[in-house]
This record gives structure tokens, sequence and C-alpha cells, in this order.
């Protein structure tokens, strides 16, 4: 493994890592740059309630009733401001498309059911359910299949 710093005050901050695979170290690096960053979580609204949901809380991303809702892992349910494609940018790979509408957090995930009609369901640790689409459930199959 190589490591590479270098220090320029002219040119704006990134960080990048190649790697061939994700491991536990990738994902120790992810949640420490979004911790040092502050990007580590996204404001929630629920009646008058305002709190910032860390990423790690999260089970789902979705839209209801043509609003975006994030699903904390005690089932709650927090309005979010952003767009579902502004918050894939900004989220952590952890962080998968299961639907044209949802973003899972897939460690979240407790399991995939099949479905009588012959699709797939994500059941997640908080109890709530969403359809996965054979487009998605494909591209998941292939990301652990190399692992």
């Amino acid at each position: 493994m190589k490591y590479k710093l270098i220090i320029d005050q002219n040119v704006e901050e990134e960080i990048i890592a190649i790697v061939h695979a994700p491991s536990a170290l990738t994902q120790q690096i992810e949640n420490l740059v979004c911790s040092i960053s502050g990007a580590d979580g996204i404001w929630g609204y629920r009646d008058r309630e305002q709190r910032k949901l860390e990423f790690q809380e999260i089970e789902c991303i979705t839209i209801l009733d043509r609003k975006v809702i994030a699903i904390d892992t005690g089932g709650n349910r927090f309005s979010l401001k952003d767009r579902l494609r502004d918050l894939e940018d900004i989220l952590p790979s952890y962080f998968i498309r299961i639907n044209k509408s949802t973003l899972a957090n897939e460690h979240r995930i407790l399991r995939f059911d099949a479905a009588f009609s012959g699709g797939v369901d994500a059941v997640f640790r908080c109890g709530y359910r969403e359809y996965v689409s054979r487009r998605c459930f494909a591209e998941i199959r292939r990301r652990y299949e190399g692992i």
C-alpha cells in the first residue's frame, strides 16, 4: 500500500483513495474524513423537532407522499429539505440505491425477502420494508459477488 501527502495551499483539499475492494479500512477512512469535514449527518425535521441525523443511524432515505423522508434506526420518519439526487452525492459509499426513489444504508439491511410476484424486498433492522427493483438488485448482487 502506498501513501502520499501533498501540502499545497493553492489547491482545494481532496482525499482520493484507490483500492481494489471496499474493506473495514476503507470504511474507517471514509468515516474519519466525514467526521472531520463536518459532513457526518444531515438535518431532519419531524413535527416541531429538528435534529441532526448521523449517517450511521439512517436506515434509508426514500420518497413518500412526494417528500424526501429519512427513516432512522428506531423507525422514526424525518423530512429532509434536500433532493434525493443531491443527497446521493454527499452520502457515504455504504448508501446504495435499491429503487428509483430509495437510498438504503447497506449496513442496516437485515435481509432480502423474495415476494410471490417475483420481486425482492429489503427488510431493515427497524422493521421497515422497501421494494428492490430488478436492475438495482442485479447491481447489488454484482457488488457482493466480488467480495
